[in-house]
């Protein structure tokens, strides 16, 4: 779809909107009128009046909206939400209206937060949502909630605490729906031991910038990729770096991304518990073994059980496991069963994913057998019900680009049991030093702002690049307040 913006330059707001509200139309960018299908967003300043309207054609129909408010009372924020209400009341004319309104941002809890943080009640924050941006009111409750164990979170935070995330860019195999690793295991296999060897160079560096400074670490996170990809002796060997280097004494949460249930043993298990870990994420993703098998995945719902029984045996009482509402083969019956299928296990935390289509990913290029955007809603609206039934609440969410739907990722868990990494990373609470293959170090500056420092998404160029990345870390450090 065609986008023109006159009397103004605020494209990414519209841009960031266009694609919530018209997923499958490839978005084109034009610098002049055009005729036919698109969209026209303009901005008119007058002396009292500053007025927003959206033209919009599609398949041959056409809409307008048109926004006005007091120019005085026009600061950034107000005058981008003027042009994104004038671009919603025009869509919404030609396309039923998304439950998420004209939020097209990450992390739309982020808004409820901050209010909340400003002494207002969670009610009214649930009513700035559905009055403001035309979010549904189960979509509203669902921020709220998560912005109440994001406060909560928030009173375990000191001035000097920090989290840390390490990088593990390895997967047995490559699923249908992800573009992040370049190849499955097999082909990348070679380039273990040389990242592990950056990578324990990385950990040691950073180590001694902690120990000059006066940072604490709170939680760690072992994300990927798949860390468990990793031999049972490469995680062990890993897990001393980190234990050597780091102080951990006051770590109140330890993370590993278990993820593929066909990469955890009993043994291997162990060994991660017993440097301290206290958290595992085991993700089938699906318990039908036919979806399974749709999306690349080599496990079957049965290892999923034996995984989750052997994390159990291994010490492990806080557990997360994943579901995707959307996936190939997989119809709202198929998606109930797999939940009932993790529900009976009974795991500390559940984490309902919506599909995303990553540009990149075999998915996004054959679009094969995907559930409709009304199945996906029919869906998260039945695991939100079964999930409030077994005595789980809603602590974090965020949302992607190509969605189905425009839905959600929503954080579920039992009392005590919120992924505070989790929590600290979405809503950017405090600093998240980053290390490993495409890990992204986020430093909260003193005015509030983010400075932002990327590491190398592959694993070749993570480990020719070594040198670069700690001089990076230094200068991430020297950043810290």
């Amino acid at each position: 779809m065609k986008l023109y913006l006159c009397g103004h330059d605020d494209r990414y707001a519209i841009e960031q909107l266009q694609l919530a509200l018209f997923p499958d139309e490839p978005m084109e960018p034009c610098d002049a009128p055009f005729d036919g299908d698109g969209a026209v967003s303009t901005l008119f300043c007058g002396e009292t009046w500053l007025t927003a309207t959206a033209h919009i054609t599609l398949s041959g129909k056409t809409a307008k909206a048109t926004r006005r408010m007091k120019t005085a009372q026009a600061d950034i924020p107000t005058r981008r939400r003027l042009l994104q209400n004038a671009y919603y009341d025009a869509a919404i004319q030609l396309r039923k209206a998304p439950d998420w309104g004209s939020l097209s941002g990450v992390r739309p809890s982020k808004l409820t937060t901050k209010y909340m943080l400003e002494g207002h009640s969670a009610r009214s924050a649930q009513k700035l949502l559905e009055k403001n941006y035309h979010v549904t009111s189960e979509r509203s409750r669902l921020c709220t909630e998560c912005s109440s164990a994001t406060l909560d979170a928030a009173s375990r935070l000191r001035k000097d605490d920090i989290s840390v995330y390490i990088g593990i860019p390895f997967c047995p195999t490559r699923c249908a729906y992800c573009s992040f690793v370049s190849a499955g295991i097999e082909k990348a296999g070679k380039l273990i031991e040389p990242f592990l060897e950056a990578l324990e160079r990385e950990i040691a560096h950073v180590g001694a910038l902690l120990k000059a400074s006066n940072k604490h670490i709170r939680t760690l996170y072992i994300g990927g990729g798949t860390p468990t990809t990793l031999s049972t002796s490469q995680m062990q060997r890993l897990m001393q770096a980190i234990s050597a280097n780091f102080d951990l004494s006051e770590l109140i949460e330890y993370t590993v991304e278990g993820g593929r249930p066909d990469t955890l043993s009993f043994n291997k298990l162990k060994t991660i518990r017993s440097f301290g870990c206290n958290r595992m994420s085991i993700n089938p993703q699906s318990m039908n073994d036919a979806v399974l098998k749709a999306i690349g995945r080599c496990h079957s719902g049965e290892q999923t059980v034996n995984a989750f029984h052997a994390a159990v045996n291994a010490g492990f009482e806080g557990i997360n496991m994943d579901l995707i509402a959307g996936l190939p083969e997989e119809d709202e019956a198929s998606f109930a069963a797999s939940l009932e299928k993790v529900l009976s296990l009974a795991p500390s935390n559940i984490t309902v994913h919506t599909l995303a289509m990553k540009k990149g990913a075999d998915l996004y290029f054959a679009r094969m057998g995907l559930p409709s955007a009304e199945a996906v809603r029919n869906m998260l609206d039945h695991a939100d019900r079964r999930l409030r039934e077994n005595g789980y609440r809603p602590y974090y969410l965020y949302r992607q680009k190509y969605m189905s739907g425009s839905f959600e990722n929503i954080g579920w868990c039992k009392d005590g049991f919120e992924g505070l990494y989790n929590i600290y990373m979405m809503e950017e609470m405090h600093s998240i030093i980053s290390l490993g293959g495409g890990a992204m170090t986020k430093i909260n500056l003193s005015d509030g702002t983010l400075e932002r420092f990327h590491n190398p998404k592959y694993p070749q160029q993570y480990i020719e690049r070594i040198d670069e990345i700690l001089e990076q870390k230094t200068a991430a450090f020297a950043l810290l307040p």
